[in-house]
């Protein structure tokens, strides 16, 4: 592992320009040297960053680094502790823009000032869990569901879960939806350009920083893995005074039911969860097959390839809505992998009254007891009998939203165990109810029972009961059972500019902005009233001269991934991803979490992902709690790192 070296010759609250070695230097920015390599050679982001070792790029910031005289103490965890550092010099937001950092007491060696503040020096021999100071991960929260404001840090709140695991712990406030997009993903990265600029002077390894959210903070994760050092966000760093020469890349980024890839998203939900729909009037019918006409075309032109190297790709089917081809076959095996799972997970008689503990709660769906969410897309009927399924309200949870601003921020103690949160009451997304879907209550004595609950509406699910394994009739199927839709036409880019995302691409005046262009195109076909509101967006540039299908772009993975994209290979992509995602929720469809999880495969990154049976938009995990989980799984890719 390449590791930067930044030389510690600064001068303190003036601009410096100093030179460092940087394996993660931006791979549009770097040296003229490094892209000359980068030209002559196609290879994989290690070697990428291998390249660039022996070339040098300036450090410019303003800011001071961590002042060791001011650590606070929390005796019951054990943890030295600063509030409210400024991680960027001219802050768009200052209820925003700051960050705490949390690190393991052993790391340091204090001395008490006598006013309640430690001077710190780091002690390099110490070790928590098997890391020292200089080898301890660093773990990055980020807590945006809807991609709402965080807000930073106030006071200390433990997360000794992480500490006690011999990590570091940094929280950073960002701005919301209401700002515009890039401003949450610019203002982490400004974070993370900042802890790294402190190399040497606080604790944590740099080359080991570790992001995880859910939801729209999943997707902000993931974008942080994904667009590590790219271009395109310099404009905006520069804006809000970011440290600049410094990387911004992460090692591992975890995500839980990432909200992402807005560029296609609505075409997603269509293609498979159009068919739920009812009652539409004849336009809304019109724009829900051409946005999935549209999406088979997007997905025919992305490139993807299964792990065999086999091509997918969508046909169209006899109703006319593309169920057919190799992508559509390869969708049908994640939901029946996604089954079968549960089944091999699982003890019966099986409780599901029980496992609902687990639907906000990030529990995982099997094993004794059934330890975690089954309940239906939508109210879960209860049913003292038990055993037996009823006709559900459908639906994804939670109502319709009156509050679409995104001003709101997530838990202002956001720091510890966020397995307790109802994502959908906090995260005000529009969504709607309809009366279609099954629902799952009571305890199911037999593994066919629990299938025949499953087919109460009709039969969709068959069931070998020799090698306990099922298989699904179609995905149109599998949909109005558990997955219906809960969110109106155009599920992201809504017509009346009204859901959040439609916020989050505004203009940072909390107004609403549409986005997709290939909604955009449908809606021109169809002569509809309302593209001329579409044309007028997509044509608006923000404060800095970007028009939003760049700013798309930057929240947009898979602009990175695929080979076939002018963002392939312009930002140093995370070595490690970790996704899961409740199969059943109805706020995004399975096939956009898929298609990250391809293109990442595709793309060389380690990948383990799991679409969890039976939860929804929640912290899905097969077995144990997301917390323990992430932390195991930070500890694998870092022993990875060392082999």
């Amino acid at each position: 592992m390449i590791r930067r070296k930044i030389i510690p010759a600064l001068i303190l609250g003036t601009a410096v320009a100093v030179t460092a070695c940087g394996s993660n230097a931006s791979t549009q920015s770097a040296e003229s040297s490094t892209q000359d390599v980068l030209a002559e050679t196609e290879t994989s982001d290690e070697s990428l960053q291998e390249a660039e070792a022996d070339e040098t790029s300036e450090i410019v910031t303003n800011l001071s680094k961590i002042d060791n005289t001011k650590w606070q103490y929390n005796e019951e965890d054990n943890v030295y502790y600063q509030l409210g550092i400024q991680y960027c010099e001219n802050p768009a937001d200052t209820d925003y823009e700051e960050l705490a950092v949390i690190v393991p007491a052993a790391y340091m060696d204090a001395s008490d000032n006598g006013d309640g503040t430690y001077t710190c020096t780091l002690n390099t021999t110490a070790e928590v869990n098997g890391y020292t100071a200089e080898t301890a991960p660093i773990v990055f929260p980020v807590n945006t569901p809807g991609y709402a404001a965080q807000s930073p840090m106030t006071e200390y709140s433990s997360v000794s879960e992480y500490t006690d695991a011999g990590f570091i712990y940094v929280h950073a406030g960002c701005r919301g939806r209401d700002a515009g997009a890039p401003a949450g993903v610019t203002d982490l990265k400004a974070a993370i350009r900042y802890i790294r600029y402190n190399e040497g002077n606080i604790a944590g390894d740099m080359d080991s920083i570790f992001s995880f959210g859910m939801s729209g903070g999943g997707a902000q994760s993931a974008l942080l893995g994904v667009t590590g050092d790219s271009e395109l966000y310099d404009d905006y760093l520069e804006e809000i005074g970011a440290v600049m020469g410094v990387s911004d890349a992460v090692l591992g980024s975890q995500g839980w039911c990432p909200i992402t890839s807005l560029d296609s998203a609505d075409e997603a939900y269509e293609w498979m969860m159009g068919t739920t729909r009812s009652d539409l009037t004849q336009e809304e019918q019109s724009i829900s097959d051409g946005l999935t006409e549209a999406y088979a075309e997007y997905i025919n032109s992305l490139g993807l390839t299964d792990s065999e190297g086999n091509a997918l790709t969508l046909e169209q089917s006899d109703d006319g809505r593309y169920q057919a081809g190799t992508y559509y076959e390869y969708m049908v095996s994640v939901i029946e992998e996604s089954l079968n799972n549960f089944l091999a997970d699982t003890e019966f008689p099986y409780d599901a009254d029980a496992s609902s503990q687990g639907h906000h709660a990030g529990m995982g769906q099997g094993g004794p007891g059934g330890k975690g969410e089954f309940g239906g897309p939508g109210g879960k009927e209860e049913n003292a009998e038990g055993g037996n399924a009823e006709v559900g309200n459908g639906g994804g949870p939670g109502g319709e939203s009156d509050d679409n601003t995104g001003k709101g921020d997530f838990a202002s103690t956001p720091e510890g165990n966020m397995d307790d949160v109802d994502f959908t009451a906090i995260d005000d997304i529009s969504r709607t109810e309809n009366s279609s879907g099954v629902s799952i209550s009571g305890t199911f004595e037999t593994a066919q029972d629990y299938i025949d609950a499953l087919n109460a509406n009709g039969t969709w699910v068959t069931y070998d009961e020799t090698t306990n394994t099922a298989k699904i009739t179609s995905i149109s199927d599998f949909a109005e059972a558990v997955k219906t839709a809960s969110k109106g036409i155009a599920a992201f880019d809504q017509l009346d500019e009204s859901q959040g995302e439609n916020t989050l691409f505004g203009y940072g005046d909390g107004q609403g902005a549409h986005f997709d262009s290939m909604l955009a195109e449908v809606l021109e076909k169809l002569g509809s009233d309302y593209a001329s509101d579409f044309a007028e967006d997509l044509s608006t540039e923000d404060s800095v001269g970007h028009t939003v299908d760049y700013r798309l772009n930057m929240y947009s993975p898979l602009y990175y991934l695929l080979s076939g994209s002018d963002g392939y290979k312009t930002s140093n992509v995370a070595k490690y991803f970790r996704i899961n995602t409740g199969i059943w929720q109805s706020d995004t469809a399975v096939n956009t979490e898929a298609n990250l999880v391809l293109a990442l495969q595709n793309y060389g990154s380690d990948v383990d992902y799991s679409f969890v049976w039976g939860q929804e938009h929640t912290m899905a995990e097969r077995s144990g709690d997301s917390t323990s989980n992430f932390i195991e799984w930070v500890n694998e890719c870092v022993a990875a790192e060392s082999e």
